[in-house]
């Protein structure tokens, strides 16, 4: 009997290798799009991608032109954005996207705080995207100056919690009594739903030497939530000197006894972005994490205030 030989004729290689460990790495850069295959360990590989990637990176631009979800370096390999076509996605009427990128990449720019760029700000404050809004409010607290404080209190009652958010940060930037009482009720359990925003409405809140709002804080301390309660304590800490943890009775006691609440009390800097470094970033002309430098807020006298 004939046996069918069911070998594979010689090609030369091996036609059924053992799966390789692939990487693919995609950038448009005006120059083309470069792929890797590379059957090396999972380590070297990863470092190789890195390094390439940020090659690319050099040459492309920075992570001021981050879209909205973005979790990947793979998603950002793009040409940098100048601030010419920063400035019309900023007022793109056909979309929101770009109209949110625009005005977040020309807040982070160093000559966002230009007047015509406020302008920008305030108009793009009314905005129908909450997402734009929200990056208004955000680029008015960085660049904006007392004078704004009431346009930001308005981003305090949005509908949007996002604007909310963004409201309330950034009055822990820009300094005003003006922004005291609206503050308070933002700080309210009665009066707004959103943990974060009462945090951040307590946080911004530290920087306000009056009585009242001493009186709005210990009265906070109640509140359900923890985080709520660390930042209304860490505020009462930088006001008074005083640690009392979330004990309101000895607050209470405390606040009837004394005659001069701010005795002891610590400078204020508002609350910044900061992170350590994630494991790639030790990685050579890898970008470092965008941590901020804190500082008084806009509008505080440091001699009067502090």
């Amino acid at each position: 009997m004939l046996h069918q030989d069911r070998s594979l004729p010689d090609l030369g290689f091996d036609p059924l290798p053992k799966p390789p460990v692939r990487a693919q790495f995609h950038a448009v850069c005006g120059f083309g799009s470069i792929y890797l295959s590379m059957r090396i360990p999972a380590l070297c590989q990863i470092v190789l991608l890195s390094l390439a990637a940020n090659t690319l990176l050099v040459g492309c631009g920075t992570f001021d032109n981050v879209p909205r979800g973005t979790t990947s370096l793979l998603e950002i390999m793009v040409p940098q954005t100048t601030p010419t076509e920063a400035a019309n996605m900023a007022t793109d009427e056909f979309s929101a996207e770009n109209r949110y990128r625009g005005t977040t990449l020309l807040s982070n720019a160093e000559f966002g705080g230009e007047g015509v760029y406020i302008e920008l700000y305030i108009d793009s404050m009314d905005d129908e995207d909450p997402g734009v809004r929200s990056a208004a409010v955000r680029a008015l607290g960085r660049h904006g100056d007392p004078e704004h404080v009431g346009m930001i209190v308005q981003a305090l009652a949005d509908e949007a919690e996002i604007v909310r958010i963004e409201a309330a940060r950034a009055l822990q930037r820009v300094h005003s009594a003006d922004a005291i009482e609206p503050l308070a009720l933002a700080m309210s359990e009665d009066k707004e739903e959103s943990v974060d925003v009462r945090a951040a409405a307590a946080d911004a809140l530290g920087q306000y030497r009056e009585r009242r709002v001493v009186q709005s804080l210990v009265g906070a301390l109640q509140d359900s939530r923890l985080v709520v309660n660390n930042r209304v304590q860490h505020s009462l800490l930088i006001l008074t000197g005083q640690n009392f943890g979330i004990d309101r009775r000895a607050w209470i006691d405390w606040y009837n006894e004394t005659d001069d609440l701010f005795a002891g009390a610590q400078p204020y800097t508002y609350p910044v972005f900061n992170r350590k470094k994630r494991l790639v970033e030790y990685l050579p002309m890898i970008p470092q994490p965008p941590n901020e430098t804190t500082s008084i807020p806009v509008g505080m006298n440091p001699v009067i205030d502090q």
